[in-house]
This record gives C-alpha cells, sequence and structure tokens, in this order.
C-alpha cells in the first residue's frame, strides 16, 4: 500500500500533499493544546510500532504481499490526531532512508494510511465500544473490526488513485503515462488482498495488542475511552511505566525476518522489470479466449525455431502458463524473453509482435521513479550479505530513528505548552 514514485503524477501528489497538510496542521495544532509528557514517548512507542509493523510482509492471493499498518491501535491510545502525527513519521523515515514508499508520494500514503486510516479507525472504535469498560472485552472486538475497516479503507483510496491516473494522464498516443491499471482492474486487484489476509493481519494485531494493554496498563486507553463505565478510581489511576511496551518493541525488531518468508512484491510497488511482466499479464487477460490460445500456440513455434537451450524451455513454459490460464508466471517469463519476441517475425507470428508492442514502461513512471535514491533501500544495507541480518538491523535503526523523531516533534510541542498529566 505505500505507493511508489512514478506510479502517480505530479499532479496527483502535489494535490495528496494539500489534502493531507490541513490534517498534519490540526493535529501538531491539538498536540499543542493537550500534549503531557506521558504522551511523548507514546507518540514514539506508536510511530516505532507501525514502522515495524509494516515490515511484517503477508502473502495476498495473485503472489503479492500486503501488511498491517497499526493506525487505528495508535488513534485508540494516542487519539487520531496523534495517530495522525506518529503513522506520518513512520511513513516519511520509510520513503526516505529505505525506499518504502516515494518521497513525492508521502503526501498520497500519509493521507491514506495516517489520515483516513486514524480517523476511521477511531471514529469506528468509539462508536462500537461506546461507554464500555476499559478492560471489556467489548472494546478488543470493537479495536479489531475497526482495524479490519480502516485498513481496507486506506487501501480503497490507494486503489482509486492508481485507477484514475490512466483515465487521466496519458502519451500522444493514448498510452498511461503512470500507473497503467484501470479503476476497474485497480480496485479489485487491491481489495482482495486486503479484504482478505492483510485485513485480517491488521485486525489480529489490533485486537492482540489492545488486549495485552488492558492486563499491563488499562490507563492507556483512558484518552479514548471518556464516559466509560470505569469506576472513579480506575479512571484516575495513574499511569504505569511503558517497559513492557518498549519490550514488546524490542521482540518486533527481534522477528521482523519473519516478514521476508512472504515472496513476492505488493500490488502496485513493482519495480521495471516487474511492470513489464505485469503488463504482459494485463495483455494476456484482456485477449479474447481464441487469440489466447493463438497465442500459447505461438509460443511453441517460436520455442521451436529458437537456438537458445533456455529460450527454448521458457518460451515452451510460456506456452503452457497461458494454456493453464497461469498469467503472472506467462509475465515473468515474457519480462525475461521480451528481446527474443520483439525479434519475432509479426507476419508469423502476429499475436507475440501485438503483446510485445503493447508493452513499455510508461515514461512518467520511467522519468519520476528515480527521483530519489533511498540509502538503505528495500531495508537491506549493502555491506551485510545476511537478507535476515540485514532486516533486524534496518529494523532496530529505522525504528530508533522513527521514535527519535516523534519524541523530538513531541518535545518541542510540549516545551511550548508545558507538561501536564
Amino acid at each position: 500500500m505505500h505507493i511508489p514514485d512514478g506510479y502517480l503524477s505530479p499532479q496527483t501528489c502535489a494535490v495528496m500533499y494539500a489534502a493531507a497538510a490541513p490534517f498534519w496542521w490540526v493535529a501538531l495544532q491539538r498536540l499543542k493544546r493537550s500534549l503531557s509528557a506521558r504522551m511523548v514517548p507514546l507518540i514514539s512507542i506508536f510511530a516505532a510500532f507501525s514502522f515495524l509493523i509494516m515490515m511484517f510482509n503477508l502473502p495476498l492471493p495473485g503472489g503479492t504481499t500486503g501488511h498491517a499498518a497499526g493506525m487505528t491501535l495508535a488513534a485508540i491510545v494516542l487519539g487520531p490526531w496523534g495517530a495522525i502525527i506518529a503513522v506520518s513519521v513512520a511513513l516519511v523515515l520509510q520513503a526516505l532512508f529505505f525506499g518504502d514508499g516515494g518521497v513525492l508520494a508521502i503526501g498520497a500514503n500519509c493521507f491514506n494510511i495516517a489520515v483516513v486510516g486514524s480517523l476511521v479507525g477511531y471514529g469506528l472504535y468509539r462508536l462500537l465500544a461506546g461507554r464500555a469498560p476499559l478492560r471489556s472485552r467489548r472494546r478488543v472486538v470493537a479495536g479489531a473490526v475497526a482495524g479490519y475497516v480502516a485498513l481496507n479503507a486506506a487501501a480503497f483510496i490507494t486503489a482509486v488513485e492508481f485507477g484514475i491516473q490512466p483515465e487521466l494522464f496519458t502519451d500522444a498516443s493514448g498510452a498511461p503515462l503512470y500507473s497503467f491499471y484501470p479503476l476497474s482492474i485497480a480496485i479489485p486487484a487491491m481489495m482482495l488482498g486486503h479484504l482478505t489476509f492483510a485485513g485480517i493481519a491488521e485486525a489480529v494485531v489490533t485486537g492482540g495488542v489492545l488486549a495485552y494493554i488492558q492486563r499491563v496498563d488499562p490507563s492507556l486507553l483512558r484518552t479514548t475511552a471518556r464516559g466509560s463505565g470505569d469506576s472513579e478510581a480506575t479512571r484516575t489511576a495513574r499511569p504505569r511505566r511503558l517497559t513492557p511496551l518498549w519490550a514488546g518493541l524490542a521482540a518486533l525488531v527481534v522477528l521482523t525476518p519473519l516478514g521476508l518468508l512472504a515472496s513476492g512484491t505488493a500490488w502496485g510497488e513493482w519495480d521495471s522489470a516487474e511492470v513489464t511482466a505485469e503488463q504482459a499479464a494485463y495483455h494476456i487477460r484482456e485477449l479474447p479466449i481464441e487469440d489466447r490460445q493463438r497465442l500459447g500456440a505461438e509460443f511453441g513455434r517460436l520455442a521451436q525455431n529458437s537456438e537458445s537451450p533456455r529460450s527454448i524451455q521458457e518460451l515452451v513454459a510460456a506456452g503452457r502458463a497461458v494454456a493453464e490460464g497461469d498469467l503472472y508466471e506467462a509475465g515473468d517469463i515474457v519480462q525475461r524473453q521480451l528481446g527474443v519476441l520483439r525479434a519475432a517475425d509479426p507476419e508469423r507470428y502476429p499475436q507475440i509482435a501485438t503483446m510485445a508492442a503493447a508493452i513499455r514502461s510508461p515514461e512518467g513512471l520511467s522519468r519520476w521513479s528515480t527521483v530519489w535514491t533511498a540509502p538503505v533501500p528495500d531495508y537491506a544495507p549493502s555491506f551485510l550479505r545476511s537478507e535476515a541480518g540485514g532486516y533486524v538491523i534496518s529494523a532496530a535503526v529505522g525504528a530508533v530513528l522513527v521514535g527519535l523523531l516523534a519524541w523530538i516533534i513531541g518535545r518541542i510541542f510540549a516545551g511550548r505548552e508545558g507538561s501536564t498529566t
């Protein structure tokens, strides 16, 4: 759900920055009026939590991946405005240091995840939790449902932003300049994975951590539980130490290599090679049955006339993948053999020629995708050979940076207003 640079037009990116800016401003103003000494470390903790939980990738249908985001849980503890700041800080650091999401797309990613996700999650949680006591199981269920709905709301907005690009921004020939999937493809593709696996993961994370907080320190839930049925003694109990939450963050850092188990890339976050494969799969998907069968047969004939053993093997496999409807496998092979396909005689292989001509990297995507080079792209430090080790180090460093930036922001505003409890 992290939109990379190049998938949205610069105009769309500017609009999304403008859309997010008022919420950032209101959030900071709200924090200036209500920020307490207790809230400053909490903003740091939940900014780091959001950063870390987004590193746990899950396999989704179609060979892509997704993840939870933690914005509803942050909104339950911090309130919606604190959550907007905390999650935005995590998204900004992810883009700048690790290339997870684009720099030009920071406004869009923050609006979708931090703003929409936090407000939807908070509003639904308050509605479902009602006046239930802080330790009520109803609050756990409310948090889980709110997390599920909030993540899918963010995913839907993201899908719409992808889907309107080919309608609004094309070159002289009518080819898309940025994201190339229309709404009819973008919305189902994005929502399928989030309505199933990713949304459920968000619900489990939100409900599970909420139950943990109820056990170790229910006072953390007071901010968004005004009017609860707790006794006066419970409502005014002094908060405990935050050690259990810091320990939880440390455990997440150690466990982050689990996020590497899911292969594939999140939908809409492809590199240039993956864009070629996706365009091939999209082209094949849109072919009438008869043309798809002809394409599969042409792959077989081209393989017979090829001199390269690897090309023979892959072209035969591509023909089989097309016949069996495995479009993702066919797209990957087309990407690897695109030079061979473009050199094929268009009169002998008309379906292959048509497909090869339709595959091209969108001009705007190619231009803007390299506008920023992250120091540690994909959470993989260049000085480490171990992928898991690099992921852990990136998680630890990233969590510290995110938490520190959130703490600095909090201290600036706490310093202006003074500390209260």
